[in-house]
């Protein structure tokens, strides 16, 4: 059997022709490439992952990144090896000039999220703050990453959001987060009593950290009231708010016991008789 006249048969199609050896190369460079993803995702990357503790957002975004590349090359092999190069090129020009600024957006996107992989500014399990939404994220992939917000709904964020607008990590800081309760009292009260009382409820509360302490500022003399901020470090970014609710609803019982008032507006309103004399 004369193996070069059975690789040499071709198919001509239009001013092009395909050989039985060009069918052989092309499937073997789809071949290599599968031995070599499975290599790179089996051998070389679960060591790399389990050393440096990667989290599944991030392997699954770096896999999809790496399996992108070989099969873009693949594809660009297999156009080689059939001889059809410049036409595809003329097609590609073609189709990207009439696709470009529908496509910009999801480019945008993909580069965010290769952007995050590399960086690792935000992971998966990390408690953000974007657009004054507190979220957990979940998953982060090559174009979306999707969060989790305090209501349990999953939301679904484009990674560029991610990289362009002002975002919270509220994980990566090694420290306590500083938070924020702001309270006023009636004039005349005692206001070093009221100090005590508002640092009382503060340190009693079991996610409030005792170092550093919480401290008070008396920040302005109100309309109605006098208004003290408590600042007060705490490790329980997520659910801060019901820190925040429970240290309120302690200041109010302590107020109460010690007979110290939380003002409510008032106005004063002043009635004056003209006795004007009206003549029909």
């Amino acid at each position: 059997m004369d193996f070069s006249r059975i690789l040499n048969f071709s198919i001509k199609i239009g001013n092009y022709s395909i050989s039985v050896e060009d069918v052989i190369l092309a499937l073997l460079a789809i071949l290599v490439a599968k031995v070599l993803l499975w290599t790179i995702n089996n051998l070389i990357l679960r060591g790399f992952f389990h050393r440096k503790k990667i989290d599944s957002g991030r392997q699954y975004a770096l896999k999809q990144f790496i399996s992108y590349i070989i099969w873009t090359l693949v594809i660009f092999v297999i156009i080689e090896i059939f001889g059809v190069t410049s036409m595809i090129w003329a097609g590609l020009a073609a189709l990207l000039v009439g696709i470009g600024f529908g496509i910009q957006d999801i480019f945008k996107d993909v580069i965010s999220g290769i952007v995050i992989l590399i960086e690792g500014t935000i992971e998966v399990g990390d408690i953000i703050e974007i657009e004054g939404m507190v979220a957990t994220v979940t998953n982060i992939g090559i174009r979306t990453s999707y969060v989790e917000t305090r209501d349990r709904v999953s939301i679904l964020i484009p990674n560029s959001k991610l990289i362009i607008n002002q975002v919270t990590n509220w994980t990566h800081n090694e420290y306590p987060n500083r938070f924020l309760v702001s309270v006023g009292v009636a004039y005349g009260s005692d206001l070093f009593n009221v100090k005590e009382l508002i640092i009382q409820a503060a340190t009693e509360h079991p996610k409030v950290e005792k170092d550093p302490s919480p401290s008070i500022q008396f920040t302005n003399f109100g309309d109605s009231s006098l208004d003290f901020d408590l600042y007060f470090f705490s490790k329980e970014a997520f659910g801060i708010e019901y820190v925040k609710s429970d240290i309120r609803f302690s200041i109010d019982r302590l107020f109460r016991e010690n007979n110290i008032q939380i003002p409510f507006p008032q106005r004063d309103v002043w009635l004056r008789d003209t006795k004007k004399k009206i003549n029909i």
